[in-house]
């Protein structure tokens, strides 16, 4: 009977570990406060890594290779008291098949991040409730990871997540706590969850699963094949931005794939790269530099 238990147990381990979604790791740098040796700020990177590693965000079954990296770094620049005031910085990535390379989905700086926390108050997520702007927060960013790491296996697969995110966004919005309204900026948490489940913006979804799942999944067995596709994927985008110039979605996109598509184009077989440079010019004019390296 013993035996029996430690098996099933061991099975029911097993599955929690499998379900859950995310590798996170949290920092945080205090040392604008000229607080940073305060106990409060390692027991909430401690808490914030637990809670992230820790909750079951969906329904669907992740392997541990499968699990989604994730690194956050909460950077506080004011703090009395429990009012904490900070910059966000999320940076995502998902393995790529056949590799030991992880490619970057997501690089976010969210600059409205202000909540209230006493060490030790529990984090949970209530997604009918708004109990916690910080829980808010961390949540809308984790669905919005889910939802792109979904898109670039699967066309569109992400909607469901960001529809979440919305819920999330709306339930906020009650509060008066920054980033969650349309009023708060082109830059905000709503713009850019609007943004992903827009159909102005429709061309994305398609465009992520081109690049990845039909580009960098397949760079292994055939990389000009794999090239081609990324291109494609990158003209794609270019519907969006004559659509919507300068657009936040666009930004986001190449501040996390500016040194990839470098790298992409700048090795390997040859393809024909004139339209490419083109349109990453007109895209991320800032990233200039970056394409300039281009030599194929």
């Amino acid at each position: 009977m013993r035996k029996i238990i430690i098996i099933v147990s061991l099975i029911f381990s097993t599955l929690a570990i499998q379900s859950q979604e995310l590798n996170c790791t949290v920092t945080i740098d205090a040392s604008k406060t000229g607080q940073q040796n305060q106990q409060v700020f390692r027991t909430l990177e401690q808490q914030l890594t637990e809670f992230l590693n820790n909750t079951v965000w969906t329904n669907k079954e992740f392997k541990n290779q499968e699990r989604i990296d994730l690194n956050m770094s909460l950077i506080v620049n004011e703090f009395d008291s429990n009012f904490f005031s900070c910059n966000l910085q999320i940076q995502a990535s998902r393995p790529i098949f056949d590799s030991v390379y992880d490619s970057p989905i997501y690089n976010y700086n969210d600059k409205q991040v202000s909540f209230n926390y006493t060490e030790f108050e529990p984090l949970i997520f209530n997604i009918n409730n708004f109990d916690s702007n910080l829980v808010s927060i961390i949540a809308f960013h984790v669905y919005t990871v889910i939802g792109l790491d979904a898109d670039t296996y699967e066309d569109n697969a992400g909607f469901e997540y960001f529809e979440t995110a919305k819920q999330i966004v709306n339930t906020a919005a009650s509060s008066n706590f920054k980033g969650w309204k349309s009023t708060d900026g082109n830059q905000s948490r709503f713009r850019f969850n609007d943004a992903l489940i827009s159909s102005v913006y429709q061309e994305f979804h398609t465009a992520m699963y081109g690049y990845h799942r039909l580009g960098l999944d397949v760079m292994s067995t055939n990389q000009k094949a794999a090239k081609k596709s990324i291109a494609e994927a990158i003209a794609t985008l270019k519907k969006i931005n004559d659509r919507r110039p300068n657009s936040y979605l666009l930004r986001t996109f190449f501040d996390a794939k500016g040194d990839e598509i470098q790298n992409i184009f700048s090795g390997g077989p040859s393809t024909d790269i004139t339209e490419l440079i083109d349109n990453l010019n007109r895209m991320a004019p800032t990233k200039r530099n970056n394409w300039s390296k281009i030599r194929f």
